[in-house]
């Protein structure tokens, strides 16, 4: 590849924070920017993106805001980007069927395994050991709206399961930095970064990471079997991260 376009590729890391988390000192929006090279670019940032959110028109104007809040710009006029994303950016399919049409799921069962409050992708989470959080349950629901409202207004085009895209700027998909923890491959590309000044900050390097990845080596990744529905998105998590496959327990803080 040339040194053009190399400069072009961009992966965004965005730890995400409930819409109005400017009055939460714990948790808030994290960005960390990394380029072709897995240099951080400019400076990780922390804050409420809401206005951000508000205020970009289309794809590229959101994307120069992130860059700008970072204090840095694309090298090159046409950048692409892939925004990797820690909240849920969908809901299952029984949970909307239930909301929309008032059809059930017919009997529910443990926790782990109730289609209303976890996704497939979550569910998959659960049979080999992580504990994922639930948007419907866990108060994740601000945070999790947020990042489909970026979907929506920045990303609306569905490529597969799990990818969305603006059709020209910006490929998005979801990360899960618990699942990250136990993955010798994630912590072998964080070991240059050390620790940041905050743990959101570190979270949206994790996610940077995985979008790296995805781009780069999605042989690393897990990928959605062709059952799961492209509606209720995937979590993008490394091949070597689950505990099951390596006899430790995990669990989400």
């Amino acid at each position: 590849m040339n040194s053009r376009a190399q400069s072009s590729l961009y992966y965004v890391g965005w730890d995400v924070g409930g819409w109005n988390c400017d009055k939460n000192g714990k948790s808030r929006d994290a960005l960390v920017i990394l380029d072709a090279n897995r240099n951080i670019v400019g400076k990780p940032w922390r804050g409420n993106l809401r206005a951000a959110i508000n205020e970009a028109t289309d794809s590229a104007e959101w994307i120069s805001k992130l860059f700008a809040l970072c204090k840095a710009q694309p090298l090159a006029c046409c950048p692409q980007i892939t925004l990797a994303i820690d909240t849920p950016l969908g809901f299952s399919e029984e949970f909307t069927r239930l909301v929309t049409q008032r059809i059930h799921a017919g009997a529910v069962g443990n926790s782990a395994t109730n289609p209303y409050l976890f996704r497939q992708t979550e569910r998959f989470l659960f049979e080999n050991g992580l504990k994922p959080l639930s948007a419907i349950k866990d108060m994740i629901g601000s945070q999790a709206t947020k990042g489909m409202h970026v979907l929506a207004k920045f990303a609306p085009q569905t490529l597969r399961c799990g990818v969305w895209l603006d059709g020209t700027w910006l490929s998005a998909i979801e990360a899960y930095p618990s699942a990250c923890r136990a993955s010798a491959t994630i912590q072998s590309l964080q070991q240059p970064f050390g620790k940041l000044a905050h743990d959101d900050l570190d979270d949206a390097l994790t996610c940077a990471l995985v979008g790296y990845l995805f781009d780069k080596h999605p042989d690393k990744l897990i990928s959605p079997e062709a059952s799961v529905p492209a509606s209720e998105g995937w979590i993008w998590v490394p091949q070597d991260g689950l505990p099951r496959n390596l006899g430790v327990k995990e669990s989400r803080p």
